[in-house]
């Protein structure tokens, strides 16, 4: 065979093989790829099973309606103790706190630009609410069936600090309301609470612990949630008593400007939140024992939540500011009357 013939299929050979990697490579980069984005959402304490849930049902939403896979990252803790890592410089796309000051706290720090950020979502964004109650042991062997029970002497109670939780300031804000309606001195009643306080926990899942696990004290003052949460896992051991008074807790959300901006998560972001009061996260939260902020479907749940318990509400101490300025700041009303043990 001649060096023509030889160097042709030469040539032939490499011809063929370049189009079989050709056709390789135009197969292979057509199939697209589908896009992909995450977020971390910065929570409060007793809201990890209800993000757990929700987040699947988020991204199942959003990956059909958008193509874009979302993979949600959860932190969680106390919310005061949460706001305050957020402010300073922790990464949070979305916050999901257990009130409108910690949240406040965010914007005062620069990170969330709008300064009307509560009216960005129904409702004072707030998708869903809570009350305090009391988590008991079965049987409920100290009688305790309002607030003025829980003041007196021989009562062992938990609650977590309300320096660093937002529940606990929702649990003192509740018990003053009660003192307040009986002509009592409140700022009094707050102090016999406390000194029968055995533990201070850094937020309401700590405090849950230390009820229900460490078996500590004989009652809990709780999130609604958390108290059903409880009897869920073990209805044999506790019972919820709701007192004649109690808050209407209102849990706020908010987009984190500064992070979305930068990480380019804005779309997602509010999708996200704006998800959460669609019927099908409004009974996720029904289901997780928190009161959808939908009313025909808290109605739904109108046999899980006693929904004639009457509740004053943050207006009543004329707004977050004022309460948390005259109760829970350095110096204030709180610190007056806590004695540490």
């Amino acid at each position: 065979m001649n060096k023509s013939i030889l160097y042709k299929n030469f040539l032939a050979t490499v011809t063929v093989f370049t189009l079989i990697l050709s056709f390789g490579f135009v197969s292979c980069s057509g199939k697209k790829e589908a896009k992909s984005v995450s977020i971390t959402n910065v929570s409060y304490d007793p809201t990890r099973e209800l993000y757990q849930e929700y987040n699947k049902a988020f991204a199942k939403y959003y990956e059909e309606k958008t193509g874009t896979k979302v993979e949600i990252s959860q932190s969680h803790g106390g919310s005061g103790k949460q706001a305050l890592e957020v402010a300073n410089g922790n990464d949070a796309d979305v916050v999901t706190l257990a009130l409108e000051w910690d949240v406040q706290a965010i914007a005062d720090a620069g990170r969330i630009h709008d300064k009307n950020w509560v009216k960005k979502f129904p409702l004072d964004s707030s998708p869903y609410t809570s009350t305090i109650v009391f988590l008991v042991r079965k049987g409920n062997p100290k009688n305790i069936k309002d607030w003025d029970d829980v003041v007196k002497p021989g009562v062992g109670v938990i609650t977590p600090n309300p320096k660093t939780s937002g529940g606990a300031r929702w649990n003192y804000l509740a018990a003053w309301a009660y003192a307040a309606k009986h002509n009592l001195d409140a700022k009094d009643f707050i102090k016999k609470l406390y000194q029968n306080v055995l533990v201070l926990d850094s937020g309401a899942r700590g405090a849950t612990n230390s009820f229900v696990q460490n078996k500590q004290g004989d009652v809990l003052l709780a999130w609604e949630n958390e108290a059903f949460l409880s009897i869920a896992e073990d209805p044999e051991g506790y019972e919820i008593v709701t007192p004649s008074i109690s808050i209407l807790a209102q849990p706020s959300v908010a987009i984190v400007d500064e992070v979305v901006d930068y990480r380019k998560t804005r779309e997602v972001a509010e999708a996200y939140l704006n998800y959460l009061y669609s019927d099908e996260a409004q009974r996720i939260e029904g289901k997780n024992f928190y009161r959808p902020s939908n009313p025909q479907i808290l109605k739904e749940f109108e046999n899980v939540f006693d929904l004639n318990v009457q509740l004053v509400t943050i207006a009543d101490f004329g707004g977050w500011e004022k309460a948390q300025k005259e109760h829970f700041s350095d110096g204030g009303v709180f610190d007056q009357i806590y004695e540490k043990k």
